[in-house]
């Protein structure tokens, strides 16, 4: 990826010029465990669940099944048994399977609501039942792409603790007026909040990508994240009227 670039940048002769590239360059995290990030996957797998069975490729329960089936012993070996690089490219796979479970769901959507999938002898979803729908998809893709964000930016929270980490992937605010906010580092809540912000506001907001990847990651949110809100506010409104 764009973060594996080693650092840290050349220290400025000024010394308050070198703490701003050290705020610019992000400083090195503390140590960040697991469990938050766990029980976001959690909360992305029940509201998948929830999903009507028409809106997932097959039973709702296999994807929620297949990714509790990895994370529960991996929550247990983890960071004793497992190698840390092996549990971010474990990461990387669920976060990779939801979001893919995810985007069919937001294609049967898209077919449910266009009529195209109610199966013989079935009446189409409610209405009311589509939007409850589009809601989940959508906190699901809040969710899932702040997982991302959080796993990618400059190699990931195991990657973060070292001071020869790899380049930043976005830049907050923080790390623009390093006397605001003295040593920040940013921790799984703020990648959430620019996950829920870019994708209420279709682009970025005060935290800018600065790598292709992170570029492509935004973008792709913010596709998946217009469709969704647009296809709830056509159906409201055909609802209402």
């Amino acid at each position: 990826m764009d973060s594996e670039t080693k650092g840290p940048i050349p220290a400025a002769a000024d010394p308050k010029a070198a703490e701003h590239d050290e705020a610019a360059w992000g400083y090195s995290s503390p140590y960040e465990p697991r469990w938050p990030a766990t029980l976001t996957i959690l909360a992305a797998l029940v509201l998948y669940y929830t999903l009507p069975e028409r809106l997932t490729p097959g039973p709702n329960w296999v994807v929620p099944a297949l990714e509790l089936a990895v994370i529960v012993p991996l929550n247990i070996s983890a960071p004793r048994i497992t190698p840390s690089r092996l549990r971010r490219e474990i990461a990387i796979v669920l976060f990779g399977a939801i979001s893919v479970a995810n985007f069919i769901a937001l294609v049967l959507l898209i077919q449910e609501l266009l009529g195209k999938i109610a199966p013989a002898g079935h009446q189409q979803l409610e209405g009311r039942t589509l939007i409850v729908a589009a809601i989940h998809i959508w906190l699901t893709n809040v969710i899932i792409f702040g997982l991302w964000y959080w796993e990618l930016d400059r190699g990931g929270p195991i990657e973060r603790r070292k001071p020869r980490h790899g380049h930043p992937d976005f830049l907050f605010p923080q790390m623009t007026v390093p006397e605001s906010a003295p040593h920040w580092t940013p921790g799984l809540v703020d990648y959430l909040y620019v996950s829920l912000t870019n994708a209420t506001a279709f682009s970025p907001t005060d935290t800018p990508p600065l790598t292709p990847t992170a570029k492509a990651l935004m973008l792709t949110q913010s596709l998946v994240s217009l469709l969704t809100i647009a296809l709830v506010a056509a159906r409201a409104v055909n609802i209402l009227s």
